[in-house]
């Protein structure tokens, strides 16, 4: 019987990718992969097929000669087998979930520590400016009793007896062999039997440890802050994991910050308003005039450029967005009252003072009329 095409088993074109050809090579597999489709003769048959198309497509020069020359330029004794690397590391990456584990650790175990993360919140004016602070945090150490070994002073942990010290075991699903970390020692290849008091074993006990963290001027919510090597110690003499600090910003009582722009509120009399006049509003460096003009309506925007924030990334500042907010006055006395009633006449005898309001009752009454048959 003739074999079928390469690329046809595999269901793609002649000039698909190394990417393309190990999806397609992953979809066929576990389709007809035989724990899958056990006593299915037709099934064994795909999935050997599948492994050898994409032996050959996967080494380039494989590929070439059978590109020329077909199934002849690849069965001279050259292919069939499975000495391509890039097969073997698609071969245990693909299978690793179905055997239920993958490539495990080395000998010697040496594993780098854990990375951290620890939540700074800052006040806004920190945040901006900059600060150096101390935080405190829990960290796994080398156990000083037994130098991180994790067996008693004097002993030592011996080869484990399940992978006798080589720290993989290798499992046969059906013709496949799958090598994986050895369930026992945890891919370390070792064992202990008299465990160090200190550590109980684990080779790292627990401690607090306080750090100073300089943080540079214009951070912003979300920000990390890498601390080398302060996480978490590494296994077996390897390196340690870092320490990430991620920054939050308080809420501000009157600013609130959107990138390198700062926004606020700043509430005026409806004299002010009408009349103009000229106030002092807070910036992070002080106090600042602001000039309002006559006739400001409540919500408009005054731009104070350069007022806001440098960002830790470079750059110039952004600037402070005030929004008035005209502020209807409370607890009238009757002389006040008075007044304001009649200045109310007044204004509805002149017209045209309220041009929003009387504009929004032509629109309702538009809407209402229109709304009659």
């Amino acid at each position: 019987m003739s074999k079928r095409d390469y690329y046809e088993v595999l269901g793609v074109g002649r000039d698909a990718s190394e990417a393309e050809l190990k999806k397609a090579y992953r979809r066929v597999a576990m389709k007809h992969h035989p724990d899958r489709n056990p006593d299915n003769k037709e099934s064994e048959d795909l999935f050997k097929e599948a492994n050898e198309a994409f032996e050959v497509l996967s080494d380039p020069d494989k590929k070439a000669r059978y590109d020329q020359f077909g199934h002849a330029g690849v069965n001279n004794g050259q292919g069939g087998g499975h000495g391509s690397a890039d097969f073997g590391d698609v071969f245990s990456d693909i299978f690793g979930d179905i055997f239920g584990g993958g490539r495990g650790g080395g000998r010697s175990g040496v594993r780098k520590g854990a990375d951290l993360r620890y939540n700074l919140e800052l006040t806004l004016e920190d945040a901006v400016k900059g600060t150096t602070v101390k935080i405190r945090i829990p960290t796994a150490v080398e156990c000083r009793t037994c130098d991180g070994s994790g067996a008693r002073k004097g002993s030592s942990p011996m080869d484990c007896s399940t992978c006798q010290g080589v720290g993989q075991v290798r499992m046969q699903q059906g013709f496949f062999s799958v090598q994986q970390a050895c369930p026992h020692c945890h891919g370390s290849g070792k064992q202990i039997t008299d465990p160090c008091p200190s550590c109980h074993g684990r080779g790292q006990t627990e401690e607090q440890k306080t750090l100073s963290v300089k943080v540079p001027a214009g951070v912003d919510e979300g920000d990390r802050i890498r601390l080398t090597g302060e996480g978490q110690a590494g296994m077996n003499g390897g390196p340690p994991g870092d320490l990430y600090v991620q920054v939050h910003i308080r809420p501000h009582h009157l600013f609130v910050r959107e990138g390198r722009n700062l926004h606020c509120e700043v509430p005026i009399s409806f004299v002010d308003a009408a009349l103009g006049g000229e106030l002092e509003v807070p910036t992070l460096d002080g106090r600042v005039k602001l000039k309002i003009p006559t006739e400001t309506q409540t919500g408009k925007l005054f731009r104070l450029r350069g007022k806001g924030v440098t960002s830790v990334r470079g750059g110039s500042p952004g600037d402070l967005l005030c929004r008035v907010v005209v502020e209807t006055p409370v607890k009238l006395t009757r002389r006040q009252k008075e007044l304001l009633q009649e200045f109310q006449t007044i204004g509805d005898s002149e017209g045209q003072q309220s041009p929003k309001k009387t504009s929004w009752f032509d629109g309702v009454k538009k809407f209402v009329d229109d709304l009659r048959p």
